[in-house]
This record gives C-alpha cells, sequence and structure tokens, in this order.
C-alpha cells in the first residue's frame, strides 16, 4: 500500500462529524475504526509490532498500558499479542519500569512525605479515587509506596454516571475518613477534594455551582473538626479551573486557569497570624515549620508563615483541586455559588496567594497549572520540571530526534511489524500533544507501516475542534509522506483512570480487533 495514496484525517473527521450529530462529545467520542469496503479493519496492531504511547503524564495511561503489556491482566480476555515492543514516554507507574520508557523519570529527593516519615511523624493521605494518584504517586515525588508511617486511604469516585449528574461525587465520604483519622491523631493529614477540578472540566454550570458549593460546606466542616482536635488546618489549591465559568467566546470553559490560588490557614490560637504570598512549592516548606521538622538542603522553597513560634502541632493540609481566585463577578463559579462557609473563612482568618502555573510549577511560560503539577510542586518544595518542559528541552535541543527508545522501535520496524503512534489529537495539554507523534513520523523514514490511532481531547481543546485538527493532521502527514490515521476514540474512554476496564477494553479492542463504528476511506 503507498504511504501517499491514503493519509485517513478526512475520513476520520467525517466519521466525528457523524457522531456529534448523535449527541456524542470529543472527550466521550465511541471507537471509530477505518476498514476496507469488505469491512476488513484497516491498520490494526498485531503480533510482532511496534507500539509507542505518545503521552506523557502517568495515572491516565495506567489502565491502557497495563492491557497491553501485563503479563497477568485479568479484567478482560485480549487477543494475545506476541513479541509485541510497547515503549511508552514516561513512566505511568513503577510497575512498568521494565518498558522502555523515553523519558523516565527522576524521583524527587526528600519530599515531604519522605521527611515526615523520617521524623517518626505518622501521617494520612486521603482522596477519591479520580485525584488518589495525587496525594501519593505525584505528592510523594514519584513514589508508588507509601513511606514508613504513611496510611493512604482510596474512596471510589462515582461509577456509572456522568460526573456532573453528581456534583459533590464522594466528598462525603473522603470526608468522613479525614475525619476519622482526626480521631487516630495522625500527626500530619492530607487530603484533596477533587469537585473543583472534576466538575469544572463539565460544561455544566449549574453542576458547577452546586459543586463550588459542596466544597465550601465540606472544607468548613472538616476544618472545624480538625481544629477542635488540636489541629491546625491550612486550605490551598493545586491550579484553578471551576473560577472561570466562561471563555472570551462566551462558550462554557472547561480547562485549567492560570489563576492564582489560595493558601488559608486556619488556627483558632493565631489568628493574627501573618502569611506572605508566594507558590505552591512554599507550602511543604511551611508544614516542616508548623510541624518542626528540620527542611532539608533540597528544599528551595521556604514557610509561607512569617509569624515565630508556630512550630510542633498536629496538622491538616486540605487542597482544594481546581480551585483558584476567580473574577469575583457573574462569570465566576465560587463568586455566584452558595459559599458562606468559604467566605467566611477567607474573611475570619489569614490567607494569601500563591502561583500555581507556567515556571513557578515547572511548565511553560504561561501554561496552566495542572493537578499533576501542582501536587508534585507542593509535596517536593521545589519547583519540579515537568514533562512538557523537559520534552521540549528535548525538542529544541534535538536530542528527542536521537531519544534511544524512539530509535531502538524504530529500527525494529524496518525490520518487521509496523509502527503504531497512539496519539493524543491536543496542541497543548498535560497529557502531550500532536507534536509527539508527528515528529516520530519523521524519524521513521524507511519504516513500511506508520499507524495513528487517535485519542480525542475534549478538556484542553475547544468542543468540537477534533475534525478541523484531523484534517490538519493529515495535511502534515502528507508532507511528512508517511503515517495513516486508522482510527479514533474519545480520552475519556481511552484515558479511563477510574478502574472503568468496560471502557479500556472499548479503546483496547478497537486497536487491536478493530471493534468500533466502522467508517470507510
Amino acid at each position: 500500500m503507498s504511504e501517499n495514496r491514503f493519509i485517513g484525517g478526512d475520513a476520520l473527521a467525517k466519521a466525528v462529524e457523524a457522531a456529534y450529530a448523535q449527541g456524542q462529545t470529543d472527550y466521550s467520542l465511541e471507537p471509530m475504526v477505518l476498514t476496507e469496503e469488505d469491512g476488513t479493519p484497516v491498520g490494526k496492531i498485531k503480533d510482532g509490532d511496534k507500539v509507542i504511547f505518545c503521552c506523557r503524564r502517568g495515572e491516565r495511561e495506567i489502565e491502557l498500558t497495563e492491557a497491553f503489556t501485563d503479563p497477568d491482566f485479568k479484567h478482560f480476555q485480549r487477543t494475545a499479542l506476541k513479541d509485541l515492543e510497547f515503549g511508552i514516554m514516561t513512566m505511568y507507574h513503577e510497575k512498568f519500569k521494565d518498558l522502555p520508557i523515553a523519558f523516565a523519570p527522576e524521583k524527587v529527593k526528600k519530599p515531604l512525605a519522605q521527611c515526615l516519615s523520617e521524623a517518626g511523624l505518622r501521617q494520612f493521605h486521603c482522596a477519591e479515587s479520580e485525584k488518589y494518584a495525587h496525594v501519593t504517586f505525584f505528592f510523594n515525588g514519584g513514589y508508588n509506596q507509601p513511606f514508613e508511617g504513611e496510611t493512604d486511604v482510596c474512596v471510589p469516585s462515582p461509577k456509572g454516571i456522568a460526573f456532573d449528574q453528581k456534583p459533590e461525587l464522594s466528598l462525603p465520604q473522603v470526608a468522613e475518613k479525614v475525619q476519622e483519622a482526626v480521631d487516630q491523631e495522625y500527626d500530619f493529614i492530607l487530603t484533596n477534594f477533587a469537585n473543583g477540578d472534576v466538575i469544572g472540566h463539565t460544561a455544566n454550570t449549574q453542576a458547577k455551582l452546586q459543586a463550588a458549593s459542596a466544597v465550601s460546606r465540606y472544607v468548613a466542616q472538616v476544618s472545624r473538626y480538625a481544629n477542635e482536635h488540636g489541629y491546625l488546618v491550612a486550605i490551598t489549591a493545586d491550579h484553578g479551573n471551576i473560577e472561570k465559568l466562561y471563555g472570551k467566546d462566551g462558550k462554557p470553559h472547561v480547562a485549567h486557569t492560570t489563576n492564582l490560588v489560595p493558601f488559608v490557614v486556619l488556627d483558632p490560637q493565631n489568628r493574627s497570624m501573618t502569611l506572605r504570598d508566594g507558590r505552591v512549592s512554599d507550602v511543604a516548606p511551611t508544614v516542616l515549620k508548623v510541624l518542626g521538622v528540620p527542611q532539608p538542603a533540597e528544599m528551595s522553597g521556604s514557610s509561607l508563615i512569617e509569624t515565630e513560634g508556630v512550630t510542633s502541632r498536629k496538622m491538616m493540609l486540605i487542597i482544594l483541586d481546581g480551585w483558584g481566585y476567580g473574577s469575583g463577578d457573574g462569570g465566576d463559579a465560587i463568586f455566584l455559588a452558595d459559599t458562606p462557609d468559604w467566605d467566611r473563612i477567607l474573611q475570619t482568618y489569614p490567607n494569601s496567594k500563591l502561583r500555581a502555573s507556567g515556571e513557578d510549577v515547572g511548565l511553560q511560560a504561561g501554561k496552566p497549572g495542572n493537578s499533576e503539577a501542582g501536587h508534585s510542586n507542593l509535596g517536593a518544595g521545589r519547583v519540579v520540571a515537568q514533562d512538557d518542559v523537559r520534552m521540549d528541552a528535548a525538542i529544541k535541543d534535538g536530542s528527542f530526534r536521537t531519544n534511544p527508545v524512539f530509535l531502538k522501535l524504530i529500527e525494529d520496524a524496518r525490520h518487521s511489524g509496523a509502527l503504531h503512534l497512539l496519539a493524543y489529537l491536543t496542541e497543548k495539554s498535560s497529557h502531550g500533544c500532536i507534536d509527539y507523534p508527528l515528529m516520530i513520523a519523521e524519524m521513521a523514514e524507511g519504516v513500511p507501516e506508520v499507524y495513528f490511532h487517535i485519542i480525542f481531547d475534549g478538556r484542553s481543546t475547544e468542543s468540537g475542534s477534533a475534525p478541523a485538527m484531523l484534517r490538519d493532521l493529515e495535511e502534515k502527514l502528507r508532507v511528512i509522506g508517511r503515517g495513516q490515521i486508522v482510527d479514533g476514540v474519545g480520552r475519556g474512554i481511552a484515558l479511563d483512570r477510574d478502574g472503568n476496564y468496560g471502557k479500556i477494553k472499548k479503546a483496547y479492542e478497537a486497536m487491536v480487533l478493530g471493534v468500533g463504528a466502522a467508517y470507510h476511506r
């Protein structure tokens, strides 16, 4: 088959437009597969092929990677793929440490959790499953196993229902677990309230108002309970999101923001405490100061509490995911929502503002923060360079093109099997961008078959933008002279992170078996 006679972007774009007409959206697009006129699927992953998963994050890539690589995978019956070479851009989980990893992570030295453990303090980390990895793996500097003295608790997020239909998510259950940890007198308690980010990513304005109200109510309940039991409570956020309701075009805003985030200290014994502004990487040194633990040399941040004498206390840190300072008007969900408890907290207790985006969290300048960057900086006590910065630096200095993992898989594909690129269709996302698979396709000279398996975004892209992006991708592949687009599926299916392996099965079978809504050349 000639590489230039068919690229496939326009064909998939037409299939997506037909799915839009049926009410589907980019995020949740059901699998669509390219077939010959006789129904034979094109470009499926088979024995002896080479695959590169062109996403750079962590928890959202785990389940699909498991489906392709875990010999003990039991979540659904798979087609056995012999001699499959599966490379990943970054290490999504320690269980994949033996896979080819293009940009293997550098673990954070001396994160907060390790410092507390070495000081002999007991700590409790809790979140619902949508954000569980953030209070464990990311907050702990890339370590999957809890440190000595650390207890981790995961509360399942709602299943089988769209999140905007239950705006409070599993927050009541998280609050209950956290209050139980107070009763058990842990020295440090960490929790994440997921609503601001999870519901902020939806287009449902009413759900956002209800989510903001729920956060206000439960943050007051939990902090009050902790204060009554002798805890100093700090409240902050990892990045902004829910506070911005609409974009410049008047459409619902569903992405992260570059807004500042709050830092509030609730200490009934010291309401005149003085706080300074800073960035989220200053939070860990603040915790160490409160708990009387020496700050290690590896932490470059500094305490946000300027008042002396606030030490040796039990402490709780509440992270409000996706909760930034908004415009304070009709376009601000937190301002519009019924949030009397949150308003009272800001009016009563010392608070400051933290930078949580761009270079302040190790991202590109001007780029909105994200949960991974936010939590890794919160726990590290220093600015942690994120994958996009490391990978973009590799693109600029040319080392991306000489990455040994890419070169090995490409060379192997020249001799046998096809090269498959799991390509995230977005220009700017914390999960990656379409530039990565495009560059790999450029590098793959001499590979007879290069196939693109599209994962639609629907979060960092405008709703309904996929067809235009597919047609643009087709033009770029024509210039390169290789690469065919052979299937597509929404991020909400292929990048599930909540144990919904029925979704992963759909993505896997589309890529391997050609199961999905058929479209033609």
